[in-house]
């Protein structure tokens, strides 16, 4: 009979630390991202010849029937609630569909106009 002591394992190294510090860095860049909220319908902007990048955070989407939407408003809801985030001197981004009507992109802008949001940018795609 073999009463010596059994060899010893050598001990794996445990991976506990490195999940942690995994999850701690998943956390991390949770919190400090921006998520894209997702456009309300598809818009083909417009192609022009344009340097200046937009500048304003308010967006009034207008899809190719002159249906606009604003933060989950739609219609003349939409143009209440961005009245009603906007001040005198805020740009509007206007991200309107290439194919909309020239008749109906200048009766909304003076719609917007007479809303008080006379400073609207028109966002257009480089060619």
């Amino acid at each position: 009979m073999d009463f010596s002591e059994p060899p010893r394992r050598r001990r794996q190294e445990s991976i506990v630390p490195m999940i942690n510090v995994v999850f701690l860095l998943l956390i991390f860049f949770l919190m400090t991202s921006h998520l894209a909220t997702p456009d309300p319908f598809d818009v083909t902007l417009p192609d022009a010849v344009s340097e200046k990048q937009p500048e304003s955070e308010l967006i009034l989407y207008v899809d190719k029937t002159g249906l606009l939407s604003f933060d989950d408003h739609e219609g003349q809801a939409a143009v209440a609630a961005l009245t009603a985030r906007s001040d005198a001197h805020s740009i509007i981004q206007m991200r309107a569909d290439g194919a909309l009507d020239s008749g109906v992109a200048a009766r909304l802008l003076s719609d917007l106009a007479e809303a008080g949001l006379s400073r609207v940018e028109l966002v257009v795609s480089p060619k």
